[in-house]
């Protein structure tokens, strides 16, 4: 027998100094994590939603302690039965013999091994279930939807709250099982239960009991898993087209399941018997059972029958599940017919008659035309910034938001902002700390401009500002306009914390009076913030942002108070984890407050029958990422835009209010967070008046309804008149390898819809046939407190190719009387910038459509101005300074000032017939020949007023810039007329009266 192999020692100081480091890694993990969590803590006791912290903190750990020990625990456990039932005499042979350094080497080490060992496994497990905590949380107190599954007969709550939850119990139990086996095996090999080469006998007794009880519980385990198997068939992808189970699942997949829940628990029982009979062909023959009937009857069989039975006539043989895949879609995006209005409209537009019947909707129309939008929220963030920065620390989003606003009885929507800090924007010595945390803090005021009118005069083209400057004055003016939270409060991501409060006004509130030299300094007044006069809190948040000047600075008093998580969407996050946030935060000035406006959404990926989609990629568009925020990238078949949240900016005060009060998800969540959301008639008239349909969620609607509309099984397999959302006619992203056509994103306006009374507000979305341009329907959602909701899908015929948005941008760009004017306006000094392309219905007319055409400046610092609008019906094209004027061109003269302003009505001048479908040219009047000497001196003159304008822009000198913007018109003015052109006197859209 070999002498024993002496076990490696190490030295004092090698153990001292291991001590050391050890205990320092401890004691810094611990403190940051500590900090971390009374940081949080702070958060949530500062905005009220301590219940939120503690349910949540209270569950994490509970699932933390239950999965760690039960899987340190038991693992640990059934290593010891192997250590302790460990034969006592083993038989001598060479694989003993190499063995045995082994076993001298864990002998003394034992029980520091077997305590690490369930020390490891319990933390990994233990942090890999804490992270299920809404699982947890969902499934005990779940609620029940209104109705069941088709298959199973069960509620759907069973799909939603407790199939996931056993699920993830399952999968721990089979994780313990499984390290309890491998431990157990590895444990009995080296201590002799386990002899692979020895002669004789492979397993002891003891370890032959303990595998087989093992084994067992893993083959009942299985047998629980083929049982749940069965239930999640509902999510299945086997039918091609559809989410659900299908004709093969429900006639071959779900009667093999059945069958090997039978043929497991038999196996596992085979094992359990073993313990007694000791006898491994029992076992063994089991296990071959179950493998051979999982191939066969589990996969082959069902292979067989999709292939030689159902192939055939898919279509036939799938409709009854085609129609339960339609029913649950439609229900878990909310469209079902209770909920989608499908309108059959404008049968036809091409005849002389029906342009006729066009003209008299618009003489009749009040409230469409007026309301049209010639102010593009996505393009005039720079004319925002030029216009309404007043100083380099304020800011504007890069996307602006439209929201509506009755004055005197009269409702008109608004392109609005408010001015915010931007954090990036600090430069020089505005970036130390001081400045950038205790000085720069916020940003002052709400900025609003009628979105179908500009300004006129020096500043034609231009937003007219009826609500801006500094102080703020004009129609919606807050009590307080100082802008704690906002969108811009970060950089790169990173939430910028600014140190407030304090008896003397350090933080710069506005230039005073105007001037840029003297400033007006304020201090923060308000509820939010979390107070730092003590010691231990300033050394908190030293520890937590890793800063000094918490302690140093004199800045940082009794009095200061920290602010922290200021982005709005993120607060509502925190406070609210189990909702999904839309991506557009919009500011409205609501009972004299300034209030981020957001939707909250509930989610669900476990919905039966229901299509699965991606969050991130179904809400995507061509905006997304520069204007709205992407949201997560994470899998769902059910959504409800369930909650509004309000932040305000002053304070950042969270207010979550149920706005679908019916959904389960959401009823769930209010059982496990009592108090948190308010309900939905606790909103003020005042706020519900501000309030949108989601673009996110109308995004992903839109997108179910390309398909969903269909309701024939039969044809809805065959994706019969499939739709597509239109890609986006005004931008698109170029890659390497080819172009990517990006969705058109959804558009707000101000519309009566075919059969309303008034106007309301909406959200709205052209769709094209699949895989063309022509339309073939138009959505919209309503946002009105009295129709909130309410989807109108109207339908056009399929035997006529209606153009769709790319379609008429694409007349416009060839058009023989604008492409010119492009051509001028894309010069070295200047380029053109295509609004956004409005697709209005008229009555039951048939649709128009209206884009403005801005004209940008390439210096630094330019900003686009409205120079042309553009309209379109049916075949017919307006080109002109004005929205009247170019409804003249396309439905005669005097149609325009009726439809626009609601003036005199005279008998219109019919505009000339194209004989055809084909795009036609604008009937400009013509006023004589081209005169090529007076074009080239008009060319220069645009071009000597565009440069003007740069400069003008770039030196802050509003005079000088007022000026150049009335050459420049007066450039394309000269520029027309030498071109045959007739030189309209550019003129704003009309101010509506009262």
């Amino acid at each position: 027998m070999r002498p024993p192999v002496p076990v490696p020692a190490l030295s004092r100081r090698a153990k001292l100094v291991i001590g050391i480091v050890a205990v320092l890694l401890v004691l810094f993990s611990v403190i940051g994590t500590l900090t971390n969590v009374y940081v949080d803590y702070l958060w949530f006791d500062e905005t009220d939603f301590t219940e939120v912290f503690w349910t949540e903190l209270q569950t994490r750990a509970l699932l933390f302690a239950l999965a760690g020990v039960a899987t340190g625990g038991l693992v640990a456990l059934a290593v010891h039965l192997a250590y302790r039932f460990r034969p006592t005499f083993r038989p001598m042979s060479l694989e003993q013999q190499n063995l045995e350094r082994y076993r001298q080497s864990l002998e003394p080490r034992r029980k520091v091994a077997l305590t690490a060992l369930g020390v490891v496994l319990g933390l990994l497990a233990g942090a890999a279930a804490q992270g299920s905590w809404q699982t947890w949380l969902a499934w005990r107190n779940g609620t029940d939807f209104p109705g069941t599954d088709p298959e199973f007969g069960k509620n759907i709550g069973f799909f939603v709250f407790d199939l996931p939850f056993y699920r993830l119990a399952l999968g721990f139990g089979f994780t313990i099982v499984l390290l309890a086996l491998i431990g157990s095996v590895l444990t009995h090999y080296v201590f002799g239960g386990l002899r692979l080469q020895t002669p004789g006998q492979k397993l002891t007794g003891a370890a032959r009991v303990q595998l087989s009880v093992l084994l067992g519980l893993f083959v009942a385990l299985k047998a629980v898993a083929y049982w749940l198997d069965r239930y999640s068939l509902v999510y299945s992808n086997r039918g091609g087209v559809y989410t659900g189970a299908s004709y093969t699942d429900v006639n071959a997949l779900l009667p093999a399941k059945n069958i090997l829940v039978v043929v497991a628990a038999i196996c596992a029982i085979a094992f359990f018997v073993n313990i007694a009979v000791r006898n491994t062909v029992l076992p063994a023959a089991a296990l071959g059972l179950l493998l051979v009937a999982s191939l066969l009857i589990g996969f082959a069989y069902p292979a067989i029958v999709q292939q030689f039975v159902v192939r055939p006539s898919a279509d036939q043989r799938e409709a009854e599940f085609t129609s339960r895949a339609i029913a649950s879609t439609l229900d878990a995006y909310k469209l079902n017919e209770t909920d989608v209005e499908y309108v059959n409209y404008a049968q036809g537009q091409t005849t002389a008659a029906d342009r006729d019947a066009a003209v008299a909707a618009l003489r009749d129309d009040t409230q469409t035309i007026p309301n049209a939008r010639l102010l593009d929220p996505n393009v005039l963030a720079a004319t925002f910034t030029a216009r309404q920065q007043i100083r380099n620390v304020y800011g504007f989003p890069a996307k602006l938001d439209i929201d509506r606003y009755t004055i005197d009885g009269v409702t008109q929507d608004y392109v609005v902002a408010v001015r915010e800090l931007n954090s990036s924007g600090l430069s020089g010595n505005q970036g130390s700390w001081i400045n950038r945390h205790t000085v720069y803090t916020h940003g002052n005021g709400f900025v609003a401009a009628p979105a179908n009118q500009v300004a006129a005069g020096q500043q034609a083209g231009e937003p007219n500002f009826t609500t801006g400057d500094l102080p703020t004055r004009g129609d919606f003016v807050p009590d307080r306009t100082q802008v704690y939270f906002g969108e811009l409060l970060n950089d790169d991501g990173v939430d910028v914390y600014s140190v407030v409060g304090g008896t003397t006004p350090r933080e710069f509130d506005q230039p005073e009076g105007g001037s840029d030299e003297g400033q007006i300094n304020s201090t923060y007044e308000g509820t939010g913030g979390v107070s730092i006069g003590s010691f231990f809190r300033r050394l908190t948040y030293a520890i937590y942002y890793r800063e000094r000047n918490f302690l140093l600075s004199g800045a940082v008093n009794d009095q200061s108070k920290v602010l922290y998580v200021r982005d709005p969407r993120d607060r509502v996050e925190k406070a609210a984890p189990f909702l999904t946030v839309d991506g557009d935060p919009y500011p409205a000035v609501v009972d004299g407050k300034i209030l981020w406006i957001l939707d909250g959404y509930t989610t669900s990926a476990a919905y039966p029958y229901s299509e699965q989609m991606s969050l991130r990629d179904s809400a995507a568009d061509a905006l997304t990422g520069t204007g709205t925020t992407a949201l997560p990238d994470q899998q769902f078949n059910y959504i409800r835009n369930s909650v509004k949240a309000t932040v305000d900016a002053y304070d950042g005060s969270v207010t979550l209010y149920a706005w679908d009060e019916q959904d389960p998800v959401l009823q769930t969540y209010m059982k496990a967070f009592p108090g948190l959301v308010q309900p939905r008639d606790a909103a003020t008239a005042e706020l519900e008046s501000h309030v949108r349909y989601p673009e996110d969620l109308f995004k992903l609607q839109r997108d179910i309804l390309t398909r969903y509309h269909v309701e024939d099984p039969i044809a809805f397999y065959n994706q019969n008149d499939r739709w597509q959302v239109s890609p986006d006619p005004t931008q698109q992203q170029a890659t390497t390898a080819a172009t990517v056509e990006e969705d058109q994103p959804p558009y707000y306006i101000l519309a009566q819809r075919p059969g309303d009374e008034q106007a309301s507000f909406q959200l709205t979305s052209a769709l094209n046939a699949f895989e063309r341009d022509n339309l073939s329907a138009f959505v919209s959602a309503s946002s009105d407190p009295g129709t909130y909701g309410e989807i109108q899908v109207l339908r056009l015929p399929g035997n006529t190719p209606y153009r769709g948005p790319r379609q008429v941008q694409n007349s416009f760009n060839t058009n023989n009387l604008i492409r010119p004017d492009i051509t001028l306006f894309n010069s070295e000094s200047s380029r053109a910038v295509f609004g956004n392309l409005l697709t209005l219905p008229i009555g039951d007319a048939g649709l128009l459509y209206v884009q403005p055409l801005y004209v940008q400046g390439t210096q630094e610092n330019a900003f686009p101005l409205l120079q042309k609008v553009l309209v379109n019906y049916a075949d017919r094209i307006g080109y002109a300074d004005t929205l009247a004027e170019a409804l003249d061109q396309v439905f005669g003269q005097g149609v325009g000032e009726v439809a626009v302003d609601g003036g005199t009505p005279t008998t219109p001048t019919p505009a000339p017939s194209t004989g055809g479908a084909s795009p036609a040219p604008a009937p400009a009047p013509v006023g004589g020949p081209v005169d090529e000497a007076a074009r080239d001196q008009a060319v220069t003159r645009l071009n000597d007023a565009i440069t003007e304008l740069g400069d003008a822009t770039r030196a802050g000198d509003f005079a000088r810039i007022g000026q150049a913007q009335a050459d420049l018109q007066a450039a394309v003015q000269a520029y027309q007329a030498a071109n045959g052109q007739s030189a309209a006197t550019p003129s704003a859209a009309p101010t509506p009266t009262g």
